[in-house]
């Protein structure tokens, strides 16, 4: 399997997605669109991960709109999607739905839940990373997947190929560090009120990387 990747900032990789794909034995691209501009094909992409970063899905960029032209083909040709944060926002937006300021901004670790049992083996009650503070509608045509205390609309999955999710399972420890020490500024004015120190002293709850591998087997299956 081709994953193709799409990548939005240096301090946001694809973390667990990266060691499921490893461990199956993929091959794995990983593009920055928001740098050198080139997206993949439709034609050689089996499965698309488009990750989070601090753009909107709202602006006004050349690359960011050519991206939805790539979803929407695969969306066509029902291939397998997996969004995070901006990417799942990426993901509402090609189908025609809002994306908005979400009523709090949410950065570091909170609980989230599960509305749905559709994806099988997910725990009701998760600790995630949240760094964000827009958020998605939750498409028609998709299930509701995940809430948060602040946030309602945090995941969504559809037609057993695509899921969105608001905040990020995918870092691993590395991955959170990169995250903190890049970025940690934007903790400022979170309803979490988590300093950068506070973000790094939590643990990666060994779960996330379970739930996550269980979201690409499900859509992959």
């Amino acid at each position: 399997m081709r994953i193709n990747v799409l990548q939005h900032t240096p301090n946001e990789g694809p973390g667990a997605i990266q060691t499921w794909s490893q461990q199956h034995g993929h091959q794995l691209f990983i593009y920055h669109p928001y740098q050198f501009g080139q997206l993949p094909t439709a034609a050689e992409t089996d499965l698309l991960i488009i990750l989070g970063g601090p753009m909107s899905p709202n602006d006004d960029l050349d690359w960011i709109k050519q991206e939805r032209v790539l979803i929407q083909q695969l969306l066509n040709t029902d291939k397998p999607i997996f969004g995070a944060c901006f990417g799942a926002q990426q993901i509402t937006k090609t189908l025609g739905y809002p994306v908005s300021k979400a009523p709090a901004k949410e950065v570091g670790w909170a609980p989230v839940y599960r509305q749905s049992t559709v994806i099988p083996g997910i725990p009701a009650k998760l600790m995630a990373l949240h760094w964000h503070e827009e958020m998605f509608a939750i498409p028609a045509e998709a299930t509701w997947l995940f809430s948060s205390d602040r946030v309602a609309n945090q995941g969504f999955v559809m037609n057993h190929r695509v899921v969105g999710l608001q905040f990020h399972f995918e870092p691993e420890a590395d991955n959170v560090r990169e995250m903190v020490v890049n970025d940690g500024a934007y903790t400022a004015g979170s309803v979490l009120q988590q300093s950068p120190a506070d973000i790094l002293a939590t643990l990666v709850p060994a779960e996330n990387q379970a739930v996550m591998f269980k979201i690409l087997d499900y859509i992959t299956a």
